[in-house]
């Protein structure tokens, strides 16, 4: 044996406490970390683990209000539940595999199973504190990183029953975090429609619903946009809520189990997807494709299974088959009922089964009408496919499209030789791609599907994102649009956001969309080089720096080098959301900003080129 060899001894072998494995490795716990320009990041995972307790005690009977507060970094969940047994306070939050919820007299069909959450949270904040009330007496303790610093026993106290939870998120793991209250309101509005009768007061904002996934629906669509009015259906484990959108060409769903967004769907999804097919088929007495009955749908299905099984610790997907107990598979039991169900309504409804059936027909005439576009753009697709120059994939795809490969994969949408040769020079080959866009975009508002597939831009993206049919094929989680900062790359911008708007709305109401920050200049002395995403930060670098600096102001992502690129996508990314205003329709945001001139736009445009004709002259460019 080569005296090289690395030994391997007892002293190699090394057992990590609790916090310890989950410091070390938080994406078992709570999936990805990022800075909260994400629905998904780590931040938010946190507050949904503290939260997801609080809303099990709604659940059980216990407390009818929830107060959370978010304020910089700091974040207070407070619930009326029965609060944490006093003995077992430290234990809850400290110790793996302890909780309440083993015991299913207790907690019958609980979102929280497996006792990690809240020690997951305790473990990843610079700052953890735990409360409980109950029986007129209190207890609370401290941590910091998951190690306990103080504890306090009151034996009378004032307080009402329940449980406070005050954290703030580690910036060792979550680097330059900033919650972002979107987010934050999106998941507690999914959390007072599955829970009718529960107040959640954020920020001083109360959130309540009485009519559950009826009122998502309803924000999700607008009256004007519904084909028809929204089918309620409700049984003792499951709730559905189905639409149409009259505009809206691919499928939308809302799917949750025992109160957890299952943003990936699972079997109950696949189910419900099923089951609306085969009630709708039976129903016209027809067997239409299933591709035509699910256009435009908007729809939400809620139910609750006992121990559900979830195919991560972020329980985005449902894995169980069954509904426990004495119930049936969830394929059955969720086909029986939209069937019985469904099909009640439709023959009580002739108005909408009439405006459904004329819907299915229009969508199966457009179909037939496209085949010929479609076959000869899928047949272009993939002859581009093999001397692709647009696409430089990444290697975790190896040729399987399926929604569980894209968690942590991004697609940048570059335009241009210079910008696309630095990202992908600088890229991490097995999760980011890029997409170079060949000059501008065609702008797509007011135009037919049919544009898709005859313009070579728009049929290449869309057959890169595999999102034809549904989001559920989506093949990258980020879509990430990859500008210059000028005027042509804000047109390029707005052109793309046109295009997922016209064709892909649910792309940006799922949050799949960002726009990426590239710094604007560059602040540098001998000894230290600081990039600058603002005339702020500008500022800020050159009265940090002192003396003599080198400024370097940034036009275009093809003056950035590689080498400095690389910085820029990976863990110092910036992401800016692309989202939605809910006060606002679709259609009325691309009339304004894309549709014929108006006087209002051109009183918007001249406002704000005012600023930038400012910030231009200021700055001496």
């Amino acid at each position: 044996m080569s005296e090289n060899t690395t030994k391997y001894t007892e002293d190699n072998i090394r057992s990590l406490d609790w916090k310890e494995h989950i410091r070390m490795r938080p994406g078992m716990y709570i999936g990805k970390l990022g800075d909260g320009s994400s629905q998904d990041d780590g931040i938010y995972i946190l507050l949904k683990e503290v939260l997801d307790n609080s809303i099990d005690e709604f659940v059980m009977g216990a407390g009818k209000t929830i107060e959370i507060s978010v304020q910089n970094q700091r974040v207070i969940v407070r619930d009326y539940g029965r609060g944490i047994p006093l003995g077992k306070v430290v234990d809850v939050v400290s110790k793996m595999n302890t909780g309440g919820k083993y015991d299913t007299r207790a907690f019958k069909k609980s979102v929280g199973l497996n006792g990690v959450g809240t020690k997951a949270v305790n473990a990843l904040s610079s700052y953890f504190r735990v409360e409980s009330s109950r029986d007129g007496k209190s207890h609370a303790a401290e941590f910091e990183q998951g190690n306990l610093t103080d504890e306090e026993h009151l034996d009378e106290t004032s307080r009402r029953r329940g449980t406070k939870i005050t954290f703030i998120p580690d910036e060792v793991i979550f680097k330059n975090y900033k919650f972002r209250n979107e987010y934050i309101e999106k998941m507690l509005k999914n959390y007072v429609y599955l829970n009718p009768g529960l107040t959640i007061v954020f920020n001083g904002e109360k959130f309540y619903s009485e009519n559950g996934l009826k009122d998502l629906l309803k924000d999700s669509i607008s009256d004007e946009d519904m084909l028809y009015p929204i089918i309620h259906m409700r049984g003792d484990d499951i709730e559905v809520a189905i639409t149409h959108s009259k505009s809206q060409y691919s499928e939308e769903y809302h799917s949750f189990v025992n109160g957890q967004n299952t943003s990936q769907g699972g079997t109950h999804l696949s189910a419900f997807r099923e089951a609306v097919v085969k009630t709708v088929r039976e129903f016209y007495g027809k067997n239409y494709e299933a591709s035509d009955i699910r256009k435009s749908i908007v729809a939400a299905i809620s139910i609750k299974v006992m121990e559900p099984v979830f195919e991560s610790q972020t329980k985005t997907k449902l894995g169980s088959t069954d509904m426990g107990g004495d119930l049936p598979t969830v394929r059955t039991y969720i086909n029986d009922f939209v069937k019985r169900n469904l099909d009640n309504y439709l023959h009580k409804n002739p108005e909408t089964a009439e405006k459904l059936h004329r819907k299915i027909l229009q969508a199966e005439r457009e179909r037939k009408d496209l085949s010929g576009i479609r076959k000869l753009a899928k047949d272009r697709a993939k002859k581009a496919s093999l001397h692709n120059k647009k696409l430089r994939d990444c290697r975790v795809h190896l040729g399987d499209s399926k929604h569980e490969r894209c968690l942590e994969t991004t697609l940048f949408i570059t335009e241009g030789d210079s910008a696309s040769g630095s990202i992908t020079k600088s890229r991490d080959v097995m999760t980011q791609a890029v997409f170079s866009l060949k000059g501008k975009p065609l702008n797509s508002y007011g135009l037919s599907k049919k544009i898709v597939y005859e313009n070579e831009e728009f049929n290449l993206l869309q057959a890169a994102l595999n999102i034809e049919e549904s989001l559920e094929d989506l093949r990258y989680h980020n879509i990430v649009i990859a500008t210059d900062a000028d005027v042509d790359g804000m047109h390029i911008r707005l052109l793309l956001i046109t295009f997922f708007l016209q064709f892909f709305p649910e792309l940006i109401k799922e949050n799949h969309l960002y726009i990426l920050q590239t710094p604007l200049f560059r602040v540098r002395n001998k000894k230290e080089t600081i990039y600058c995403y603002s005339e702020m930060e500008r500022k800020q670098a050159i009265e940090k720096l002192s003396g003599k600096v080198e400024i370097t102001r940034f036009k275009g992502l093809g003056e950035i080098s590689p080498d400095e690129f690389k910085h820029f996508i990976g863990d110092d990314i910036r992401l800016d959301p692309v989202m939605l205003d809910r006060e606002k329709s679709i259609e009325e945001m691309l009339s304004f900003y894309m549709g014929k001139n108006t006087p209002d736009r051109q009183e918007f445009i001249i406002d704000n080129l005012k600023v930038e004709l400012d910030l231009v002259e200021e700055l001496g460019i």
